[in-house]
């Protein structure tokens, strides 16, 4: 395991000068916190038990979902939470499979909205199956989500997951309200990634700190650990669409410009840029098109917007640390906090 503490003992954040210069960005989740290892090897055994259906084309589906892999980001959140409060049952297993089906149905349900074709390297599933084949199997998903967390007995786990869920959905028609929006300003975008993409890594920490039969405190700092890491988690995949390469970040580069979403580099470039970039940048957010791109790209480089987005991103993640901080406080360290803080440094120096 890498030290996440260096660069803090070092006086400065860990950001692309310390420890992110160079920590492994293309790891898998196993091979990035390796004393989860057997915990998510349970994990992705529920997912395939669960994923069964008497429906040949769900069944189809769903294999091409799980052929095409994934950070598995937020059931790790919920392991590792529930690991580090000294948790020892099993329904952490269950729940880290419930935050995956609820993921999984969004980006289902994303991609027929935003007419994508590549996700994770390969034809989305729309693209792949149709939308209409698509969108139910993205309803199967939170079905069968919501008949799982019914068997951990906790009423509060539904609560959690009941309310992260709507509150996703109304990030959904936030963010499409907020399409080929120009006039959409910081505040606006970082509501949508709050609703969209935060809320459900604040629910999945939460879940482990429920789990653990954490006391509220604790429970309120878990909440605020996964709040902060998914804001900062999403800031970064955004400056990646301008800044990746295909073939790494899994999706076609420029594909937030061409989907008209005025994410937070393009929102700095109309905030500083000159006229004449400020006038690129509105006409291909109303129309939602990619002509463009390389002049909107040196704008973007030339106002800084990148930098602009990575700080705030590093922001987010050192509010993170500061949870994690809190989440553990008075508990021996152990390699389950350790991979808390890491999360938190590995979220904004990732490539992909």
């Amino acid at each position: 395991m890498l030290d996440p503490h260096r660069d803090a003992r070092a006086g400065r954040p860990a950001g692309r000068d310390g420890l992110a210069a160079t920590m492994p960005t293309r790891m898998k989740p196993a091979e990035l916190f390796p004393v989860l290892a057997s915990d998510l090897a349970d994990v992705d055994a529920v997912i395939r038990a669960r994923l069964r259906s008497d429906v040949p084309l769900i069944n189809t589906i769903s294999e091409y979902i799980i052929g095409a892999g994934g950070k598995r980001m937020r059931p790790v959140m919920v392991l590792l939470t529930a690991r580090a409060l000294g948790y020892q049952g099993r329904d952490h297993h269950l729940l880290a499979a419930v935050v995956e089906f609820i993921h999984t149905a969004t980006l289902l349900h994303d991609d027929v909205v935003d007419e994508s074709s590549l996700r994770r390297g390969r034809d989305t599933a729309n693209a792949a199956f149709g939308n209409a084949a698509s969108v139910l199997v993205g309803d199967f998903l939170y079905s069968r989500a919501f008949q799982m967390m019914v068997e951990t007995g906790r009423m509060q786990v539904m609560s959690v997951l009941a309310d992260a869920t709507n509150t996703i959905a109304e990030g959904e028609v936030l963010q499409l309200i907020n399409c080929n929006d120009p006039d959409v300003d910081e505040d606006r975008y970082l509501q949508v990634i709050r609703y969209k993409t935060a809320r459900l890594f604040e629910a999945a920490a939460q879940l482990g700190a429920i789990l653990a039969d954490a006391p509220p405190p604790v429970e309120e700092a878990a909440a605020a650990y996964g709040r902060h890491l998914g804001t900062a988690f999403q800031l970064i995949d955004d400056v990646l669409d301008y800044s990746g390469v295909t073939g790494d970040i899994g999706k076609n580069v420029g594909d937030d410009l061409r989907e008209g979403k005025a994410t937070l580099p393009l929102i700095h470039v109309l905030a500083h840029g000159t006229a004449e970039e400020r006038g690129l940048v509105r006409e291909a957010i109303e129309r939602g098109h990619t002509d463009s791109f390389d002049p909107i790209l040196a704008a973007i480089r030339r106002t800084g917007a990148l930098d602009y987005a990575r700080n705030l991103a590093e922001k987010e993640a050192s509010l993170a640390r500061d949870a994690a901080a809190r989440l553990c406080e008075g508990t021996a360290t152990s390699a389950y906090r350790d991979a808390l803080l890491y999360f938190t440094t590995y979220s904004v120096s990732r490539d992909r």
